[in-house]
């Protein structure tokens, strides 16, 4: 599992990588997968999590982009099954809905 160090990426980088990799202005889906689940959200841990996700959604619909996302204080994690840790490593085919694209 994956956890975030802010001493190796800054949380401002990381969620610029999340909304470049995702489609924020998808309501409760991402790509062909539908359903709240794959809702668009950004969980934060502290007021300046908070604060640079809302700068950022700004920061984009300045722009025109009709973002959807949430921004959600973080409560208690659940890892994902076994089965969905490195999907797409064991799935063997790329991401359909998770292509980088420049936004920044």
């Amino acid at each position: 599992m994956n956890i975030f160090d802010p001493v190796r990426i800054s949380f401002e980088t990381l969620a610029k990588t999340f909304f470049e990799m995702h489609d924020p202005t998808q309501v409760d889906r991402q790509g062909p997968d539908i359903g709240d689940q794959y809702r668009s959200e950004v969980f934060y841990t502290d007021k300046g999590q908070a604060a640079t996700t809302k700068r950022l959604i700004d920061e984009l619909k300045a722009r025109g982009i009709k973002v959807v996302t949430r921004v959600t204080s973080a409560g208690k994690f659940w890892p994902a099954e076994e089965y969905h840790q490195n999907w797409f490593i064991k799935k063997g085919t790329p991401a359909v809905c998770h292509t980088k694209r420049k936004l920044w």
